[in-house]
Order: structure tokens, then sequence, then C-alpha cells
């Protein structure tokens, strides 16, 4: 890979290890036996030169739902917690499809439901994202570009003053129990999404924020993809268990790592979505993978309110795909809880 002033490339191939684990899944192994086989992937192997040591526990994979009562009741309280500051969350992975809306959504609204307040979601995908059409009420037309516009004045404000200015330009979810932040329809626009905006903006809904839970895009050349991954608290990387995405997925580990941000990549959480009913057999291997790279992973079910690609409406969710978010995003928050 090759770090430049214009961003981070390095050539997409896929690697020897990569190739062996998924044909293993497909002739039927296991994958905690695909990756034991693979010295490449032993757990027990030293950990390259250039990771620190971590002193937590090994990673680990949750399929969900959950059904005990008590995983429901720790889940919740990990998101009643106070998280010792406003948290980014930065769900990514340069493929298109694989649930990153979806994701930054749904995990907004299960934090919301819990929380009550404090929680959005924002679309900084640059090329046209649909988080603003798919979630939150259409009150205005007001986005990203709009704020922007008035940025320095909102700065200026704090206090309810703060709050009721940025309102202005935020939709809300049905049952109001999040906030979203809509990404421009034009994507000329993107240019003017330079770091220095930004992290602004960032700072801005961590002022009037606890949660904030945002869309990346696909776009890991762009000014704007890089500095919300630099800046956040935490990495969800988003896939389905099918083999471009998760090879993609694999890859922008990768990218991160090579790029000095191999704490970030170690203490990142994978959620792996299911677009089908039926269990795809690449899903048990993929997830033994990214828990050897990841600091957990989880496992989100297929729900046929989410099938049509058009508004997410957490409130029609089935109660198992409810359980499986609650679980999931609270994985995602519980290195914070206090």
């Amino acid at each position: 890979m090759e770090r430049t002033g214009a961003g981070w490339s390095r050539a997409a191939e896929p690697t020897g290890r990569w190739r062996s684990l998924l044909d293993r899944a497909l002739n039927g192994r296991s994958g905690e036996q695909a990756l034991l086989d693979d010295d490449r992937l032993d757990p027990r192997a030293p950990l390259p030169e250039r990771f620190e040591p971590d002193p937590r526990p090994p990673a680990r994979w949750q399929s969900a739902p959950v059904a005990a009562a008590d995983g429901d009741d720790w889940a919740a309280g990990v998101l009643r917690a106070n998280l010792g500051g406003p948290r980014v969350l930065a769900f990514a992975n340069p493929k298109g499809g694989v649930h990153k809306t979806t994701a930054t959504v749904l995990a907004a609204a299960t934090a919301g439901s819990v929380r009550g307040r404090g929680v959005l979601a924002w679309d900084d995908n640059e090329l046209r994202g649909t988080l603003g059409l798919r979630a939150g009420s259409a009150r205005h037309a007001r986005t990203i570009r709009h704020l922007l516009h008035d940025l320095m004045e909102i700065e200026a404000t704090d206090g309810y003053e703060l709050r009721d200015r940025l309102d202005d330009y935020l939709r809300h979810a049905a049952d109001g129990s999040y906030d979203v932040l809509a990404g421009e329809e034009d994507s000329r626009f993107a240019q003017k999404l330079d770091p220095h905006i930004v992290r602004r903006v960032l700072e801005l809904l961590c002022r009037t924020h606890d949660v904030v839970c945002v869309d990346t895009g696909n776009n890991v050349e762009s000014p704007n993809w890089r500095t919300v991954i630099q800046s956040a608290d935490q990495l969800v990387v988003t896939t389905v268990p099918r083999e471009d995405a998760a090879f993609t997925a694999d890859w922008m580990l990768d990218l991160l790592e090579e790029a000095g941000l191999g704490r970030m990549v170690k203490n990142a959480v994978t959620l792996l979505s299911c677009p089908t009913p039926g269990k795809s057999a690449l899903l048990d291997d993929l997830a033994a993978h990214f828990a050897n790279r990841t600091r957990a992973v989880v496992v989100v079910p297929y729900d046929p309110q989410l099938e049509s690609g058009s508004n997410i409406e957490y409130g029609m969710l089935s109660p198992a795909t409810k359980r499986a978010w609650l679980r999931a995003t609270a994985v995602m928050l519980e290195p914070f809880a206090r």
C-alpha cells in the first residue's frame, strides 16, 4: 500500500490466506478449524511487530438474537450507561450493498430507543447517500450543505440555543428516538467536506449528542472518509456473508493497519448482516475469520421489513431482530460504558 498526500491506495488482490479460507468454507469445513489449520491465521501466533500488546480478553463472536433475559438486561444496561463523553461510531466497508446505511440507522435507533435522546445518524456518504431518505421524517429538505452554510454562526451558540439552532437542520425518527443529519445529493458538494470541515461538524454534533453514528460511504480516498475514520471512537465493519463483501472488508482492515491504525482495527466490531432467511455457507467461517482480526463479531438476522430498501422503521422489526440489534449495539458501546 502507498500512502500519499492525496490519500491511501493499494491494489485489492485476493491473498492466499483469503482464498484458502473461502475454499475451506465452501467445502464445509468449520470456521474455527479452518483458521487453526492455517498457521498464518493461528490466534496463538505472535502479533506483528507494528502492533502493541492488547491486555483485554481475546476477540469473540456472538450470534444474535440473544434469547436469555439477562442478555437483554446486560445490553440495555450498557446502552443506558454513562459513556464517558460523546462517542462517534463509524460504519465502514468500501463495498456498496453491505448494509452500512441500515446498520447506521438501526444502531442509532436502538441506542436512541434505550437512551431516550442524544443519538444521531449522519450520512457522510459523498456520493448521494440514501440515509436521509430512509430514516427520519421529511419535515424539511435541509442537508449537511445547509448546515455548513450557517456553521460558524451555529458554532458560536451553546446550551439550549445551540440545540434549537442545530435542530433546524436535522430530521427526526418517527418515534423521536434519534436525529438524522442528511447527506447532500449533489455530488459536487463533496469537495467542500475537507478534513477541517468534517472535524468541525463532528465537534458540533458531539456538543449536542452522546452517540453519533456515521455512514462513511464507499470511497476510502475521500478526505471526509479518512477524517471520520481517524476521529471515530469505535470502528464498525459492516458486511454480509458473501465473498466479495467480506473480502473488501478484510482489504479495508489491511489498509487501515498499514496506515498506522492497527489498534483501531483490533478494537473494531464486525457486524455480519444476513440478507436472506437461509444461513449462508460462509457465515461461520467469516465470523471466525473476523473474530481473529477484530475485538468482536456480531451477527444480525434477516428481517423482511428491511428487504425493500425503503424507509427503515425500527418499530416494525420483529422482536428477534430488535433483540439482535440491542445486543449488537451494546457490543459496540461496551468499552465506554461506566
